[in-house]
């Protein structure tokens, strides 16, 4: 009968760099996501899930769904779009548009990005919403949005004015940073602009309030937040080197108290953790039985280099097995998926790698069946029947 079989990965610490855990981050947000992009790592989790008010930050929503449409052709960026009285009617930070005004698509997507201008949120929802309305508009984001996975978001307008009901997790922030990122990079490096002056009607809002830009950081994005209710917040990405964080927090009670914990996480993320070589393609792991097989087992081994985040403080071990259902059934051919190596970080998710089979291993002859099928019995019979399976 199949068994689960395990190898402890500590007996084989010497196969590889090993990590003791990071210094945790004790981050002053209300709810904090943080995930190291390139390898997929989760680096903090807070009450990630909990639908909050994301204020201007839900803009990104906007932005994404409107990328979608120029990349699909139904908006150009040379557009020319008109202004209703609802979309002049907001306040708060604005592009200060009226209704006398035409905009072009770009003006308006800097216009968000830089400015954080909720009217032009609204120019560019009534064009693109299936029935000309902010509302319509705000229930496609809600559709499109659980279609992405994102499914702790609601959205009631188009710029994230407190409303009853617009809501997002901070993860679903960061899954939607990741996805503009990934999805558009022709229109990303507009988040990294520290300024846009918008035809000088506005001179006392031209400039970016992502606090992290300029700052040699590596920071290029995304956007900045604030209501009463939902406090200060940012949703941010920084690059160095080959490796980028997105992060996302909300609930900080200043301006001030934002830049310093951004400033703080980025440092962490890229400090206290370093992309480390495990195993080598074709490197011995561990042993699987083989049933009924010319040889009793075969070597399990990654097919491809592994490498994986871990803390850069170097330890002795790092917890984790390889999982096999097995004994695996003869005949074995080279390359087979037969087993997982998963390693169990401190404060980390885990890591799960394939491993495959280090040759082929044929069935075996009559002779070496019988013998299998008699060690077996064996077995059983010096177990008794508590043994027995």
């Amino acid at each position: 009968m199949t068994r689960f079989f395990g190898v402890a990965v500590s007996a084989l610490a010497a196969l590889w760099m090993l990590s003791a855990p990071a210094a945790a981050f004790e981050t002053k947000a209300g709810a904090a996501y943080i995930v190291d992009q390139t390898s997929g790592t989760v680096l903090l989790s807070k009450e990630a899930d909990k639908p909050i008010p994301p204020a201007s930050m839900s803009k990104l929503m906007t932005l994404y769904v409107t990328f979608e449409a120029i990349r699909d052709g139904r908006l150009s960026l040379n557009e020319k779009l008109p202004v209703s009285r609802h979309a002049m009617s907001y306040g708060g930070s604005t592009m200060f548009l009226d209704t006398t005004d035409n905009v072009r698509v770009e003006d308006l997507l800097r216009g968000i990005i830089v400015l954080s201008g909720n009217d032009a949120c609204v120019v560019l929802a009534e064009a693109l919403s299936p029935d000309g309305t902010e509302a319509g508009f705000a229930r496609y984001m809600t559709q499109r949005a659980q279609q992405m996975g994102m499914t702790n978001s609601t959205f009631m307008n188009s710029n994230g004015w407190p409303q009853a009901g617009h809501r997002m997790s901070v993860r679903d922030l960061a899954l939607l940073a990741n996805r503009i990122i990934t999805d558009f990079p022709n229109f990303y490096p507009l988040f990294k602009e520290q300024e846009f002056e918008f035809d000088g009607r506005a001179p006392s809002n031209t400039r970016n309030r992502n606090p992290l830009l300029g700052l040699g950081i590596g920071a290029d994005g995304l956007k900045t937040g604030h209501t009463e209710e939902a406090g200060y917040g940012l949703v941010g990405s920084a690059k160095q080197g080959d490796r980028r964080v997105i992060f996302a927090i909300s609930g900080l009670p200043s301006a001030q108290a934002r830049a310093a914990e951004s400033r703080g996480i980025v440092n962490w993320a890229f400090r206290q953790f370093a992309q480390r070589e495990v195993a080598k393609a074709g490197q011995e792991i561990a042993r699987a039985e083989v049933w009924m097989g010319a040889e009793p087992d075969v070597g399990l081994v990654p097919a491809e280099d592994i490498s994986a985040l871990l803390p850069v403080f170097a330890g002795d071990e790092i917890e984790g097995e390889v999982v096999y259902r097995g004994p695996v059934s003869a005949p074995v051919q080279q390359g087979d998926t037969l087993a997982e190596l998963v390693l169990k970080p401190e404060e980390l998710d885990e890591i799960r790698v394939p491993l495959v089979a280090d040759r082929s291993v044929p069935r075996g002859g009559f002779l070496s069946r019988i013998a299998t099928v008699a060690i077996l019995l064996l077995d059983r019979l010096n177990k008794g029947p508590e043994g027995a399976l």
